[in-house]
């Protein structure tokens, strides 16, 4: 059963078609390791990414714009299928509205999910705003939800389960993913 989101939260967030995802905070929790060769290592939820194959499924287009750039980073956007991506990325509204123009997409219909200032000006704009749990006290006073989970630890698919709940698509894909009853 998923999470009993607020049906006014529901309703902000039923027509939503794209999705944009921060990485640092939001994909990860926010740590950075580095080998002894000075090699950037980062933690990714499993959950996470399979949230966004569910948004695929259900119509609606997964997309990331990070302020970073690393190996690491486009190797897991690349094994999950992410092809809606910009990198290095400080000034996010610009690449937020150059997708939506590319897409055919309307800010109504954008979600974000972003954990840091860099973030605002996106939150501040699209149709549904959200933020993990333990995102900035400024980024989470500015959004529609909090969620329940921490960056790196589900707030991802928190998210995505919300958006899946909202357009009415998250008990059909949970129905397929039990396959046939006996």
């Amino acid at each position: 059963m998923p999470i009993d989101f607020q049906a006014e939260t529901l309703l902000a967030a039923q027509d939503v078609r794209i999705a944009f995802f921060d990485i640092d905070g939001v994909l990860t929790d926010g740590g950075v390791y580095f080998t002894e060769h000075g090699e950037t290592l980062k933690r990714f939820s499993i959950l996470d990414g399979y949230g966004f194959k569910l948004l695929r499924l259900a119509g609606i287009t997964p997309a990331v714009i990070t302020g970073r750039d690393s190996k690491p980073l486009r190797v897991r956007l690349e094994a999950l299928g992410i092809q809606h991506v910009r990198y290095g990325t400080e000034d996010k509204l610009p690449a937020a509205q150059a997708m939506l123009e590319e897409l055919g997409f309307s800010w109504l219909q954008a979600a974000a999910i972003g954990d840091d200032w860099p973030d605002l000006p996106v939150l501040a704009r699209v149709g549904f705003a959200a933020a993990p749990a333990n995102a900035h006290v400024e980024v989470r006073d500015a959004v529609n939800y909090v969620t329940r989970a921490r960056g790196g630890e589900g707030a991802a698919r928190e998210f995505c389960d919300l958006l899946l709940t909202a357009c009415g698509q998250y008990r059909r894909l949970l129905d397929a993913a039990r396959g046939p009853r006996q």
